[in-house]
């Protein structure tokens, strides 16, 4: 949030302890902030109610005090915009937890420090840097959630938040379609947000991407006497939103039992006949071809009216140009940040051509694009060895690669394809370049430690390795070679020494 100019700013503090309310006073009077308190939770969410509008609301949880945070997941819902920090005990961890899951932003363990405190508060009031920079980029992206945000300046884009808060009160099925990387995820996440269940969960079960037992599992959970129980997504997420994202790959047999959980309900967990009872709203979404789905049974016509009572269609981003310049320069400050790095400015011709090329991989191969740029720059195009357009298409790197060609001709992104081979490789490419993707965050989050990447993105640490071979990754200058440091030779898996690895 960024402090008002002319306004006071107002802090809302709910203790009743009185070190941590004169510790408060202290910062605030120093700061020329005005600070109101509330003896309770529901004191707060009463005045809240009643109009008083504060700039930031600071949250005591007084020990095994489940009341407060039952109405953080009413705040939460009443003002989901508040920024809210919550102060807590080192030993309860659990509340921390549940504190984070209904939708704080901050969390400070007691004894309080006052330098933390100050700096923390300064941090939700102030503008950041990033803030200052990105001043008008933020006036007009709506950001949903970490990592998740919402461009409304097209027209045709201003259409769909307009459907999608009308949706968003009537607490049914969607069915969100649009090309691949369009943005069906940010659409979903915008109805969540939009509803009375935003201060709950936001999960979300990639159908495709998982065989059908762990697939059920997933969504149903697994029998609570098994070795190793499990709750499934749509159990974990009582009274939230699950996104069932490519729901035409979902097996036949869980169609038809996700269909009964949305008529009744309620669902046997797998392995067990205990019936567990479920508030939860369904969001669908594919990129597939709908009626070429039903015809071929790959998804239950029941099922398929179950969830298409209401229909979102996200255009892809050829049909919206305009959001094209924020993009660039939204995605441009999010990836310096991530990676450390100054942010580049794109020259008017790279602008102009991001306008004009159509985009096959949609936001997703924009990301790409920017990545590159980010790390080379103009050069290519300075130096005259390439024009903008040419530079564009290089720079999906392998994105849609063989595909790309056909996927910008068609207007109707859910057309036929003209042979079932090119799908064959649409699919087969889109799927490791996010494969690639994954490993390449992982790894950059790691500092190129394969043994932390490989515990991040849940794999063993020889598969780390061999996919690092497989796509030809190098560590950056200054990280040691990601095989040879490990002892790792291409071709047959084996360390130097002979052994298996």
């Amino acid at each position: 949030m960024i402090e008002k100019a002319h306004e006071m700013v107002r802090l809302l503090a709910v203790s009743r302890e009185p070190a941590i309310l004169r510790l408060l006073w202290s910062i605030g009077e120093a700061n020329s902030w005005q600070l109101e308190t509330a003896g309770s939770g529901w004191d707060a969410l009463d005045r809240v109610q009643s109009g008083f509008a504060p700039d930031l609301l600071l949250l005591d949880l007084p020990r095994r005090d489940g009341d407060s945070l039952l109405v953080l997941r009413w705040l939460r819902r009443t003002r989901p915009e508040l920024p809210i920090i919550v102060f807590s005990y080192p030993e309860d961890a659990g509340q921390k937890r549940e504190a984070t899951r209904l939708g704080a932003q901050d969390f400070l363990v007691r004894p309080l420090d006052e330098k933390q405190l100050e700096m923390t508060l300064r941090r939700h009031l102030g503008p950041s840097n990033e803030d200052l920079e990105e001043g008008m980029v933020n006036e007009e992206i709506e950001q949903l959630t970490d990592g998740v945000f919402f461009v409304g300046n097209a027209p045709i884009m201003q259409k769909l938040r307009a459907q999608a808060e009308l949706l968003a009160q009537a607490d049914v099925p969607v069915l969100i379609l649009g090309e691949s990387g369009s943005g069906k995820d940010t659409a979903a996440h915008l109805i969540h947000a939009l509803s009375v269940r935003s201060g709950c969960k936001f999960l979300k079960v990639n159908c495709a991407a998982l065989p059908e037992n762990l697939l059920e599992s997933e969504l149903f959970g697994s029998d609570p006497g098994s070795a190793r129980p499990k709750y499934g997504k749509l159990e974990a997420c009582q009274n939230g939103t699950v996104l069932l994202d490519e729901i035409s790959e979902m097996p036949n047999g869980l169609q038809a039992k996700l269909l009964r959980a949305l008529q009744e309900r309620r669902f046997l967990r797998p392995g067990s006949n205990l019936e567990v009872a479920v508030d939860v709203r369904i969001l669908a979404a594919t990129s597939t071809n709908i009626e070429r789905a039903i015809s071929e049974k790959k998804l239950r016509e029941d099922l398929y009216y179950r969830l298409s009572a209401f229909t979102l269609h996200v255009p892809p981003l050829r049909q919206r140009p305009e959001e094209i310049p924020l993009l660039l320069q939204h995605l441009m400050h999010q990836l310096a940040k991530r990676y450390s790095m100054a942010p580049r400015t794109f020259p008017p011709a790279v602008v102009e051509a991001c306008q004009s090329y159509a985009w096959p991989g949609n936001v997703k191969e924009l990301e790409n694009f920017v990545k590159r740029f980010l790390v080379q720059g103009e050069s290519e195009i300075s130096a005259g060895r390439l024009s903008p357009v040419e530079f564009l298409e290089s720079s999906s790197e392998s994105f849609l690669r063989g595909a790309a060609a056909d996927a910008r001709m068609p207007e109707n992104p859910y057309g036929d394809t003209s042979e079932s081979g090119s799908l064959k490789s649409l699919v087969h490419t889109v799927k490791l370049e996010a494969e690639r993707n994954a490993i390449a965050a992982a790894l950059e989050k790691t500092g190129w430690n394969r043994k932390a990447a490989a515990r991040l993105l849940k794999v063993s640490y020889r598969t780390i390795l061999y996919k690092i071979e497989q796509y030809h990754m190098k560590a950056p200058e200054g990280c040691s070679s990601p095989l040879v440091a490990n002892g790792y030779r291409a071709g047959n898996g084996l360390k130097n020494n002979g052994k298996a690895s």
